[in-house]
């Protein structure tokens, strides 16, 4: 089958790999309907996730088609179309009884740091990912969740990570009728963040971020104020211009380990490595949140370390929420919201292409050239 593997920083390919294969009785093989890049496969790309491993199948948002199943699957059958959350959960253990599947313990048992992911290097479980034409489910009675038949492939397939993670994001802000929410970022994840806030009754919606097109997005689709932090000389100080200088309630950092707008942070930790990538929207977000107010980071970051202002933090009595996101807990009521209307997935889609096509997608969406949100990759033969 063909599948976009990992050569080593900027170097993905595909090519012919071995098909996957049912390797447990709880295991279903999909045949690849839809798959999509994160702006997180960006970190893995440019070389910034640990035991990323050359030979590594990306891609943790995808939807398929059942065409093998374990003999002790019970929820599933062949044809059944499904999105599968990007954390794969064991649905027994202690975190999975509470719903929190993003911190799993029985999928990446060497490591306390995250559940199992798809795609997404030896650090999270060695994984293979759904940037391919088939691509193996474990724990499938627990994970993927069946596709209506009223909803495309395309209107389910954010569901598996961007959609659950915007709204998890807003939702850790603990968001009121009176709140301006600052979201750093308008990446597909921040844009969404910012939409949900609304959702939760957010008062005002300010986005931050220094491409244009994308804050053009958050002012078209969203009705968000925007702030472009490329002509604002101290992005701290106008957050708290906009805000009768207190600073928003909440602000949501969905930018993570690339952030720029730091030369030190551009040095220490995107060129010579020496912390987990740039933590400047992260202190961003710490320094312009209001006293006692909430800070929300679902922006990705590495181990092991970041200089971070966590005296700002403490003195201004902030509450800060984190985490990767318990996708499936919040499938359900994200389904209704897209049914709805309240959220419209396909309008982040801004190109399609079909997967062989995946490295020239993958340099533009580094590039954030041509106006590219989220590309759809599309395998042979897929619907």
């Amino acid at each position: 089958m063909l599948a976009l593997t990992y050569h080593g920083p900027k170097n993905v390919r595909v090519e012919e790999n071995p098909e996957p294969r049912v390797q447990h009785p709880n295991d279903v093989v999909l045949r690849v309907s839809r798959a999509t890049i994160c702006g997180s496969d960006l970190h893995l790309y440019h070389g910034y996730v640990p035991d990323t491993r050359v030979g590594t199948i990306f891609g943790h948002e995808f939807t398929g088609v059942v065409e093998e199943l374990g003999a002790s699957v019970q929820t599933l059958k062949r044809g059944d179309r499904v999105v599968v959350p990007f954390n794969i959960a064991c649905g027994t253990c202690f975190f999975c009884q509470r719903e929190r599947t993003s911190a799993c313990e029985n999928t990446n048992p060497l490591t306390t740091l995250a559940s199992g992911i798809f795609g997404y290097s030896h650090t999270t479980g060695g994984y293979q990912g759904g940037q391919a034409e088939r691509v193996r489910v474990p724990f499938a009675d627990v994970g993927p969740m069946k596709i209506p038949d009223d909803l495309s492939d395309e209107d389910a397939l954010f569901l598996s990570d961007i959609l659950p993670t915007g709204y998890q994001a807003a939702e850790m802000g603990d968001i009121g009728p009176a709140d301006t929410v600052a979201v750093f970022g308008c990446g597909p994840v921040g844009l969404v963040a910012q939409r949900c806030a609304w959702i939760l009754g957010a008062r005002r919606v300010i986005a931050v971020d220094s491409v244009g097109y994308r804050l053009d997005f958050a002012r078209r689709h969203n009705k968000a104020e925007t702030l472009d932090f490329s002509e604002t000389p101290d992005v701290v100080s106008a957050l708290r211009d906009m805000t009768d200088g207190r600073g928003p309630d909440v602000c949501i950092e969905a930018v993570g380990l690339e952030a720029n707008g730091s030369a030190l942070h551009d040095v220490l930790g995107k060129a010579l490595k020496l912390e987990a990538g740039s933590p400047v929207a992260l202190n961003w977000a710490i320094q312009s949140v209001r006293r006692g107010g909430r800070v929300s980071i679902v922006g990705v970051y590495g181990p092991p370390w970041n200089l971070l202002d966590v005296g700002a933090a403490m003195n201004k009595g902030l509450t800060i929420k984190t985490g990767q996101c318990d996708v499936k807990r919040y499938m359900p009521r994200l389904l209704e919201h897209v049914r709805s209307g309240n959220i419209d997935p396909r309008a982040l889609i801004t190109h399609r292409a079909p997967l062989e096509a995946a490295p020239e997608m993958y340099r533009v969406f580094a590039a954030r050239t041509d106006g590219i949100l989220k590309c759809v990759l599309i395998p042979r033969g897929a619907k």
